[in-house]
């Protein structure tokens, strides 16, 4: 008996191995550009896991930026940061939240839910979340915040926050809330006032919600990801998810702006044409390069694949049932960013501090990959724009949050331009 169970032990190692996906391209630059390779979609039996140990900045490291910039430590000692918002007096907001796993989600369970939460526990991901968001001010201009204020507690995973007159809008995990602000101010009372809901749990698969402002000051916009990788938990749980919400502040009415990106989360406006952008994390398990994330223009009421297609037309037959229909409608996306990447910060930069060539490009903050090999993101990339456009050109700007055994000392999310430039 202990023969046959040593055999099935070895049996089941070699399906384990054999069943594993191959390999991703080791260009660090596979799936950029506007119209990037598509590889045909591949599956296996074990997910690729390739998230490595968290061992965080050593005293006095730091990322590594091109010849001629300096990377100083803003502030640290923060409980899971996640996104960021630059106040008119130049005070930074930091919202701190944190990934918790819900029971209802089904994608948590079998296999490929093991690995996950693995993952998450070894990656810090994980935990309760702080709930918090603390206010940065660097009083004397040289690039450290002297003090930490808390300045908002007892909100539901915080991450964006946009202000409007002074109005200070959250986005907390299940909807949008608001608070009085004034120049200056160092905190807030309570927990917010509603604006509107947004999908929430019990499932909440991809719970940061972002919000901002229209460049008028009328409207917001606010993001939320879709409720699984790819339908898993039923197309029922996915209403109004996958998609890029306004909301009209004068008549109080939310509508869907345009839908199928599948985890939508930076959202800036291009500054010479005005036009919406947003960075999107793409689907899961066909693929260490398939498909990419993207950087796209986003246009009012357009579709942009998910659940049924990705970049376009490519058809995902996992998502059932299918919906041709939906295909043929679907906007392949202006710009790819690289599979598995986790493209997360975006931002247009309109300061006057940097070269002239990174005026009106965009920085984006790539979390890092979790379920490639080998590892992708990892960075903050330039891509600069012409004419309103991005330009095939890309470049690693912050690169070093691995270190030289590929463990992780950070990870970049939100993406912001200081005060002054």
């Amino acid at each position: 008996m202990r023969q046959s169970a040593l055999f099935a032990a070895a049996g089941l190692a070699a399906l384990s191995l054999s069943a594993c996906m191959p390999a991703g391209s080791s260009d660090p630059w596979a799936g950029f550009g506007p119209n990037p390779p598509l590889p045909k979609p591949q599956s296996a039996l074990i997910p690729t896991v390739g998230t490595p140990k968290v061992v965080g900045w050593p005293q006095g490291a730091a990322p590594i930026a091109p010849k001629g910039f300096t990377v100083t430590r803003y502030a640290e000692g923060l409980d899971h940061p996640r996104w960021l918002y630059v106040l008119p007096n130049g005070d930074v907001l930091v919202a701190e939240s944190a990934s918790e796993v819900s029971a209802a989600d089904k994608s948590n369970q079998g296999i490929k839910g093991f690995f996950q939460k693995l993952i998450m526990k070894n990656v810090g991901a994980a935990k309760p979340s702080p709930n918090k968001i603390f206010l940065l001010r660097d009083a004397d201009g040289d690039g450290v915040a002297e003090s930490r204020m808390l300045f908002a507690q007892g909100l539901t995973r915080p991450f964006g926050m946009t202000l409007v007159g002074h109005t200070l809008y959250v986005a907390n995990d299940n909807g949008v809330v608001s608070f009085p602000y004034t120049d200056g101010q160092t905190s807030e009372s309570g927990t917010g006032q509603k604006v509107f809901d947004l999908p929430g749990g019990p499932i909440n698969h991809h719970w940061t919600k972002n919000v901002v402002a229209s460049r008028d000051g009328t409207k917001l916009y606010a993001t939320v990801g879709s409720n699984s990788n790819v339908g898993d938990n039923g197309l029922e749980n996915e209403t109004g998810r996958a998609a890029i919400w306004e909301y009209d502040i004068a008549t109080a009415h939310p509508r869907i702006f345009a839908s199928g990106i599948r985890n939508p989360n930076g959202i800036d406006f291009e500054p010479t044409t005005g036009a919406m952008w947003t960075v999107s994390n793409e689907r899961d398990e066909i693929g260490n390069d398939l498909p990419p994330d993207f950087l796209t223009s986003v246009k009012d009421g357009a579709f942009y694949g998910w659940p049924w297609s990705y970049w376009g037309h490519n058809v995902d037959v996992r998502a059932k049932p299918a919906n041709p229909d939906m295909v043929a409608k679907a906007i392949a996306p202006d710009f790819g960013l690289g599979a598995h990447t986790a493209s997360l910060g975006l931002v247009f930069y309109t300061g006057a501090a940097f070269p002239a060539s990174y005026r009106g490009g965009a920085f984006v903050g790539q979390h890092g990959s979790w379920n490639r090999k080998p590892l992708a993101g990892y960075r903050v990339v330039f891509i600069p724009f012409a004419n309103g456009q991005p330009q095939n050109a890309p470049q690693a700007f912050l690169t070093g949050f691995l270190d030289k055994h590929e463990k992780i000392q950070g990870r970049p999310v939100g993406v912001v331009v200081d005060k002054t430039g």
